[in-house]
C-alpha cells in the first residue's frame, strides 16, 4: 500500500546570531538537532500550523516569514516519507523557554547555537546552517534517508 507524504513545517528563528534548536526524537533516542516545528493539521495554513507548532514545543510566539527550503525524507524499510516546508520566523512574545512543556512530550530540550557550534553537533537537514546563516533565497534537499 502507497502512503502520501507526511507534510510538516519547521521554523528557522535566529535572535542575536543564535538559531534555536530542539532535540529531533523523544527523550535520549538520539543526540540528533532540527529546528522546531512538526506535522500539518488539515484545515489550517503552514503559518498557522507552524506558529500552533512552535508555542505547543517552545512556549514562544512567533511571526512567520517567507519559506527557505523544502527538504524530504523517507525511511525505505517502513515506507515512512516526510516533506518538511522550513520558514523563517522571529519571535514576538516570550515565555519562559526553559519552564515550558511539549504536551506531546517530544522536545525536551532545546538551545541557541552559534553557526560554528550547530556545525559541531549532528543536525538535520544538511542545509541547516546555510538557511539559517546564509545568504538567503530558497532552496530544495532531496530525498534523503531517515537518520536517527
Amino acid at each position: 500500500m502507497t502512503r502520501a507524504p507526511r507534510l510538516a513545517v519547521r521554523a528557522v528563528i535566529v535572535r542575536d546570531g543564535r538559531l534555536l534548536i530542539v532535540n529531533a526524537y523523544p527523550g535520549d533516542v538520539s543526540d540528533l538537532w532540527c529546528a522546531p516545528g512538526g506535522g500539518v493539521e488539515r484545515g489550517a495554513s503552514m503559518p498557522d500550523n507552524l506558529q500552533r507548532e512552535i508555542f505547543e514545543e517552545t512556549g514562544l510566539a512567533v511571526r512567520v516569514g517567507a519559506p527557505c527550503l523544502v527538504n524530504e525524507f523517507h525511511d525505505p524499510k517502513s515506507g515512512f516519507h516526510q516533506v518538511d516546508v522550513y520558514f523563517h520566523a522571529q519571535v514576538i512574545g516570550r515565555a519562559r523557554i526553559d519552564a515550558h512543556r511539549d504536551p506531546e512530550g517530544i522536545v525536551n530540550r532545546h538551545q541557541w547555537v552559534t553557526e560554528a557550534e550547530l556545525r559541531a553537533l549532528r543536525y538535520k537537514p544538511d542545509s541547516l546552517p546555510q538557511i539559517a546563516f546564509g545568504a538567503g533565497g530558497i532552496l530544495y534537499d532531496p530525498l534523503e534517508v531517515i537518520v536517527r
